[in-house]
């Protein structure tokens, strides 16, 4: 761990925001000999990053793995002191439950657009099937500059393949609906490829080929002993340890421009700046910059988010027989509650080796426009999700211990159009020397993607916009680790 302190003449620059995305550019702008303050409305960092414990054993109780195939996550956990704890998962096998019965995750897709009809054997019926293979003969669809994914894939693949693994599969990254999300923002690689050929299987061959050809060694993902909550606190520690303030409790209520920078205010006093980070979400960045760029802000409030719950279920071993692999993903076409499941126990291998008598599994529930579901009680949930643990599994224990973990507005919407809105709200922060804005609602979900865009914050205030400008122009894809992310 990096033990530089900062210069006592260095520019003080304020984060807003202690999620990731703000730790991030903080422990960047150390690297940079900048005076940091870090300000966090919760009572803690970490955002949708939140290590917790049941049953005796340490767990995630939000987001559980990261995306290993980009530098950023892993790196950033190896300058923060965790390098021996980083832990790949377990099996990378998983289901998909449909029609009735849990079914192999297929593979040779994208985000489970397939590269051949034989691809989803066994997850779409006959006539599915036979729909994906007209494919070859449909004239070309033209995607334009952007269009939703759903849409674009059941015209030329068919509703199935959308209903049936595309859904399930981008939900768990989103929480959202297919037929409304960015093909260009959330799935970069397969927008461009469309635009580059005419039938879409043929793009993914495409997809699949290039992958094969760049010949990617080690895990896709990665997760952390302990659980991935884990690095918020490791950098919060390392960002201390440098010399930066991390002042959790703190709401910025607004920002006002001085003839030195920026003035932030807080309740009941006010922080001077050089510069300032806003790594906050997407309304309370609005909220934020509502004085200084009214057009920023305008852009900002219309970003949506989808709220959901993670069920974190502990039973004993010696009571319940899982299916292999990692868990299991859920279509919303087939009515249950519960869209994912991950058998977290058998995910992670340092969940068993805490306790061996002990079983973790976890469910994820809530959707975009998704309400009713979520205002039921805890014990109402966790009725809920053991009931579709026991029609898929057979799962039928009593349990040890349950915890319910909600995220209201947890995920931004990646709709059509943006990554142009995105382009827009860039444009006009630009014209503020002195902010930047990073964070989930810009270029991807993922913990690598805002760990990105942090960095990209971060260059920009310096004057190199290369960072930012690569963000916009493509977006960091964020995959589906296995099941229940």
């Amino acid at each position: 761990m990096s033990a530089t302190h900062t210069r006592p003449d260095a520019g003080h620059v304020v984060v807003i925001g202690g999620g990731i995305a703000g730790l991030a550019a903080a422990h960047r702008l150390l690297d940079r000999g900048m005076r940091v303050t870090v300000l966090e409305a919760a009572d803690r960092v970490g955002g949708k990053l939140l290590p917790g414990e049941i049953a005796g054993v340490r767990v995630d109780l939000g987001a559980e793995s990261m995306l290993a195939r980009r530098p950023e996550a892993v790196s950033l956990a190896r300058e923060a002191g965790l390098a021996e704890g980083l832990r790949p998962p377990a099996t990378s096998t998983a289901s998909i439950w449909t029609r009735g019965a849990l079914r192999p995750m297929p593979k040779g897709h994208v985000m489970g657009v397939p590269g051949a009809a034989s691809a989803l054997s066994g997850v779409l019926s006959d006539e599915g099937l036979r729909r994906i293979e007209q494919d070859a003969e449909l004239p070309r669809t033209e995607v334009g500059d952007d269009v939703a994914v759903g849409e674009y894939v059941a015209a030329r693949l068919g509703r199935e393949v959308v209903d049936r693994l595309v859904e399930p599969l981008l939900g768990g990254v989103y929480a959202g609906d297919a037929y409304r999300i960015s093909m260009r923002s959330a799935v970069p690689q397969l927008f461009q490829a469309a635009r580059d050929h005419a039938s879409l299987t043929e793009a993914v061959r495409d997809i699949q080929a290039k992958g094969a050809a760049a010949a990617q060694t080690g895990p896709v993902f990665m997760g952390i002993e302990g659980g991935v909550g884990r690095l918020p606190l490791a950098v919060a520690e390392s960002v201390r340890a440098r010399g930066g303030e991390i002042r959790p409790g703190t709401a910025a209520d607004g920002l006002i421009r001085t003839p030195a920078g920026w003035q932030v205010r807080l309740d009941g006093g006010t922080v001077e700046a050089d510069a300032v980070v806003v790594a906050a979400p997407a309304r309370q960045a609005a909220r934020l910059l509502r004085g200084v760029s009214a057009k920023a802000a305008a852009e900002l409030d219309v970003v949506e988010y989808a709220s959901m719950a993670l069920v974190t279920l502990a039973y004993r071993r010696a009571d319940i027989t899982l299916p292999e692999g990692s868990g299991f993903l859920v279509p919303p076409v087939d009515g249950r509650t519960i869209k994912a499941s991950t058998f977290a126990s058998q995910k992670w291998g340092w969940i068993g080796d805490e306790d061996p008598d002990v079983v973790v599994l976890r469910t994820s529930v809530g959707r975009y426009a998704e309400t009713e579901i979520l205002q039921r009680e805890d014990a109402d949930l966790v009725a809920l999700s053991r009931h579709d643990l026991r029609e898929a599994t057979g799962v039928d224990a009593p349990v040890l211990e349950s915890r319910v973990t909600r995220w209201t507005d947890g995920l931004p919407q990646y709709p059509v159009g943006h990554h142009a809105r995105v382009a827009r709200i860039r444009e006009h922060v630009a014209k503020l020397p002195g902010l930047a804005v990073c964070g989930a609602a810009y270029d991807g979900v993922g913990i690598p993607a805002c760990i990105a865009s942090a960095y990209a914050a971060v260059d920009q205030l310096g004057g190199d916009l290369r960072g930012v400008e690569e963000l916009t122009a493509n977006p960091v894809q964020s995959l589906h680790g296995g099941a229940g992310e």
